[in-house]
């Protein structure tokens, strides 16, 4: 069927994110990783483009979202999603409003909206500053992030920096007031000549209400949790058919690998929760780069197919800056991508396809070594983070790619657990 709703997202375990939360209404969601090299066909009412785009230079990032943004304007879609993360991952330069800007002008859209809120997860925004729990942005983790360190919590001031039209909030008083109120906000900021409008939002209710106002704008940006209220929407206004396909799971043999390079607070307490469930090997960027992959490749062939290895290179900040500092920020990540690359790739010749993979980065490079194009969206393990299942060399394999902070300390036991349930 004619693609409802299409959406691009800055990186591929956003993409499953946002997948992940628009399944959770019961319709087919597809997940394509790049943009198709062919036209499309065989479409999904929800379409997500996936792209490795949000550390990118900002010219070959718009290029690449107004490349998928055609694409997806040709599988009919006429509304559109421009997803990033919840902690609003950027710098000064951008990518989040250069590329909104973009697809604004592509669409001829003269406001767009911005909430990467997620208070499943505990990003909240109140004020216009976006909140980590109960921490401010730029008093985070996120503070050391180590290729978009967020220095200053309040999102108005961080898109000013980006775009060139005016910036605008909608704050939490008048979300409170309803969908009709943020309306009318809106089109009095419009008349104002504000393009870009940050909207506050700390509960799950807000987002409804966001939603609900914004449905029928062309563009609409933000983190996933914005667009999971849309299928209901449109179902309510006879967009989306009431028997819309779902999707029906493969079966699988048995053959697992967890596979984690993301180094975030969260993915540290993981890998720390799942050592005792298997056996675990610890990649150093230092001596990957040094010795090359080899060790890890003869020790990944040496566990049995019925184990389910872990292999990380997940570590504190401390040791992350010391090796950055000896091999340099893009050498430190690129050694460790790689390495994390050519293991999925072993996994799965030996026989493996069941694969956990968590960080931004390693999804990607991951999800390239196995070639994957298309995802199909299954369970939701965690919010924002679902089981997905592809075709590999005409083998079905299922694959969660979790962004670093997502889940909680038992994730990669429980996702194994919930595929099993599947």
């Amino acid at each position: 069927m004619a693609t409802i709703l299409g959406c691009i997202a800055d990186d591929f375990t956003g993409a499953t994110d946002l997948a992940g939360l628009l399944a959770r209404a019961g319709v087919h969601v597809s997940l394509r990783l790049g943009v198709p090299e062919t036209p499309p066909e065989d479409t999904a009412p929800f379409e997500v483009i996936a792209l490795k785009c949000r550390t990118a230079p900002v010219d070959e990032a718009v290029a690449e979202c107004r490349a998928a943004l055609a694409w997806l304007k040709q599988a009919g879609a006429e509304r559109f999603f421009w997803k990033y993360c919840s902690t609003f991952d950027s710098t000064a330069e951008g990518n989040i409003g250069p590329v909104a800007e973009a697809l604004m002008d592509d669409l001829g859209a003269g406001q767009t909206i911005y909430c990467p809120a997620f208070p499943e997860n505990g990003r909240s925004i109140f004020m216009g500053n976006l909140f980590v729990g109960q921490q401010p942005l730029a008093e985070s983790p996120m503070k050391d992030h180590p290729l978009t360190p967020m220095r200053d919590s309040n999102l108005v001031r961080l898109l000013q920096q980006q775009v060139t039209r005016p910036v605008g909030l909608a704050d939490r008083l008048i979300v409170a007031r309803g969908a009709a109120a943020l309306g009318d906000r809106l089109a009095a900021l419009k008349a104002e000549g504000v393009a870009h409008v940050v909207v506050d939002a700390v509960a799950n209710e807000d987002l409804g209400i966001i939603a609900a106002a914004c449905r029928e704008m062309v563009l609409m940006t933000g983190g996933s949790a914005v667009a999971m209220p849309l299928p209901d929407l449109y179902r309510r206004d006879g967009l989306l058919p009431a028997d819309a396909p779902s999707l029906k799971a493969p079966d699988l043999p048995a053959g697992a690998v967890v596979l984690s390079g993301s180094c975030s607070a969260m993915t540290n307490e993981q890998v720390a929760a799942y050592a005792g469930h298997g056996p675990s090997l610890r990649l150093s960027p230092l001596d990957l780069a040094e010795d090359g992959p080899v060790a890890a490749l003869d020790w990944l062939a040496a566990q049995p197919l019925d184990s389910t290895p872990m292999i990380y290179a997940t570590a504190a900040p401390d040791e992350v800056r010391a090796a950055q500092d000896k091999l340099g920020v893009s050498r430190a990540g690129e050694v460790v991508e790689q390495t994390l690359a050519a293991l999925a790739l072993a996994a799965f010749d030996a026989g493996r396809r069941r694969f956990v993979v968590a960080g931004g980065e390693t999804s990607g490079a991951v999800s390239q070594a196995l070639r994957l194009s298309r995802l199909d969206i299954g369970t939701e393990i965690a919010p924002g983070v679902p089981w997905t299942f592809a075709t590999v060399k005409a083998a079905p394999i299922a694959i969660t790619l979790k962004s670093g902070n997502f889940g909680d300390r038992d994730f990669f036991a429980t996702a194994l657990a919930r595929l099993e349930a599947s």
